[in-house]
């Protein structure tokens, strides 16, 4: 039997049937019914302090989780501060649901008070989006909402509910199933597609495996494992897919791209098949598309048949979920393993070794001294006291590359950061959302003097909720990656990226009432890092690095991702 319920509560009812937990928001005018509503819900509301740290805290519940993380925003200014954070979902295939008040429907179009054309602002920057204008479609829109925010390609949704529909009343009938029409989900992937990719994997002589977000999207980090074993192929993980097949795999390679590994990037440009798994041919992974993996055939496997072919053309397009993929391909390479595994054996033994020579020749080491802190010294002591299980979340810029470099993740969905957008001040607030969504684990907030200070605020949120987060900054006192390429690439003209003031961690922290520090010597780093996760709650631990380094390896722009620059340029010598 239907029951009479208002808007406000109809959605909250929505929301508990898709088991919403939580949901991130700030309050305001034209949302007042849905907080009254929520003063007796079950849900629990997070309150950051400020809207795009909404959408991102959804973003690291989600990509902590695989779970459609939730945020909630007012009218005008509250809803276009989630903007940057929804493109970022959008662009790193996160599952968000928005919901953003607006004025009553009467009212739209007027220049009322505090209102903005969300819908048409959001549009180019979701999966999809609502404006809804009667208080009957609610429960259809919402479910439906879920349902493309997690299916396919993940992405954000999100959902422009006017005050009177809030504050109406209807009759609320429970949705009993999902008809899109329009929306087709292609998950299986073509069967002879498939054996062919078999066949084109076993002819091989020197096979490699490049695996992406993807793979963490669809939750198939035991099928890529088998894969690669299976086949004994060398694999990369992209920036979106670390932590798909563990760090301590022995077929593991590295991260691949601008600031991928020297055996990474030559690897893919000496490979005769790449498989790519749930990938899109990033640009910071490609570098000079014409001059990437100049050699090698591709089978591109990918839910979203508008990657296929995007940017590099495959030789076998298969358009499917990579979990049921990868596990029927998995099959047809077991059946036909006796017949065809040592096809090319004596090959792939010498691709191996190429492999090996190409890791021993360049490894990825990080710098140490004794007289100051350097940053990879620091993501190396980060990675030692997590062990590759620690939640990490980064921030945007030189420590966001080192911490990629150098921290381990042996499991999907501990690393958690703004991969395709490249938004400052993400990882504080993303931090929060996974700490929220895994109250059981430490969770590092690793971020640069720049992007912590793009969302300082938040530490009212860890404080309040006494949230077992670690900030570690990472302080060069630069916008250290923009530092980086005026020094290699403008003559050195530094311009607008010296952060000379940063605050006292101990009296920052101090003042929202938790433990902050500030350290210098290499002595004090272990210390700290321990003192940090020993004292329960917020933790904030500034620690001050060698100002003037920079991220290798690194792919200039323009270049080729086999044209990596190694190191410093050496000094020339000047004869007397």
């Amino acid at each position: 039997m239907a029951t009479l319920m208002s808007g406000a509560k109809i959605l909250l009812e929505c929301l508990v049937r898709e088991g919403v937990d939580c949901i991130f928001g700030y309050p305001g005018g034209v949302t007042l019914p849905l907080y009254d509503a929520m003063y007796e819900n079950p849900i629990r509301h997070v309150l950051v302090r400020h809207e795009q740290n909404a959408c991102f805290a959804a973003e690291g519940y989600a990509r902590s989780t695989g779970r459609v993380g939730v945020c909630c925003a007012t009218s005008g200014p509250g809803a276009t501060n989630l903007v940057t954070g929804l493109v970022d979902a959008l662009m790193d295939s996160i599952p968000v649901v928005a919901i953003t008040g607006q004025v009553s429907t009467g009212l739209i179009g007027s220049d009322a008070f505090q209102e903005a054309d969300t819908f048409g602002i959001t549009r180019s920057c979701t999966k999809h989006n609502y404006l809804v204008k009667n208080i009957g479609d609610l429960p259809q829109v919402i479910h439906e909402a879920f349902h493309i925010a997690s299916s396919g390609r993940p992405g954000p949704v999100l959902v422009d509910i006017p005050k009177d529909i809030f504050q109406g009343q209807a009759h609320y009938v429970p949705v009993s199933s999902i008809h899109l029409p329009g929306y087709k989900v292609f998950t299986e992937g073509h069967t002879g597609q498939i054996r062919r990719a078999a066949q084109m994997i076993w002819q091989a002589e020197r096979p490699f495996v490049y695996a992406g977000g993807g793979i963490v999207a669809s939750g198939a980090s035991a099928e890529l494992r088998e894969f690669v074993e299976l086949i004994d192929a060398p694999a990369v993980n992209t920036l979106m897919g670390l932590g798909a097949l563990p760090a301590d795999h022995p077929n593991f390679i590295s991260m691949p791209g601008m600031h991928g590994s020297y055996a990474a990037n030559m690897g893919m440009s000496g490979s005769d098949l790449l498989i790519a798994l749930g990938v899109r041919f990033d640009d910071r992974v490609t570098g000079r598309l014409a001059a990437f993996a100049p050699h090698a055939k591709v089978i591109h496997v990918d839910i979203d048949p508008s990657e296929i072919g995007k940017n590099r053309a495959a030789d076998l397009p298969i358009v499917g979920d990579c979990k049921r993929v990868i596990a029927r391909l998995n099959k047809v390479l077991t059946e036909t393993a006796p017949a065809e595994a040592g096809r090319n054996s004596e090959a792939r033994r010498n691709w191996w070794r190429q492999i090996r020579q190409w890791k021993e020749e360049h490894p990825l080491t990080p710098a140490f001294s004794t007289t100051e802190i350097k940053p990879q010294h620091l993501m190396v002591e980060i990675d030692r006291i997590s062990n590759g299980r620690a939640i990490v979340s980064a921030d945007v810029g030189q420590h966001q590359m080192w911490a990629a470099q150098f921290i381990r993740f042996n499991e999907p969905r501990l690393w958690l950061n703004s991969g395709g957008l490249g938004s400052m001040g993400f990882g504080l607030p993303a931090a929060i959302g996974a700490a929220f969504a895994n109250p059981d684990k430490i969770v590092f907030a690793v971020v640069g003097d720049g992007g912590f200070q793009m969302s300082i605020p938040e530490l009212a949120t860890m404080a309040n909720y006494g949230l077992n987060v670690k900030v570690v900054v990472m302080n060069n006192g630069y916008l250290g990656m923009v530092r980086q390429w005026q020094s290699l690439f403008y003559n050195n003209r530094l311009c607008a990226v010296e952060l000379e003031a940063f605050p006292d961690a101990a009296k920052l922290a101090g003042a929202y009432g938790f433990t902050g520090r500030t350290i210098e010597s290499p002595a004090d780093l272990v210390p700290a890092l321990q003192e940090a996760i020993r004292e329960p709650g917020p933790y904030l631990l500034n620690v001050r690095v060698s100002p003037n380094e920079n991220v290798y390896p690194m792919v200039p722009a323009g270049a080729a991702i086999n044209e990596m620059v190694l190191g410093p340029p050496k000094p020339v010598a000047v004869p007397k």
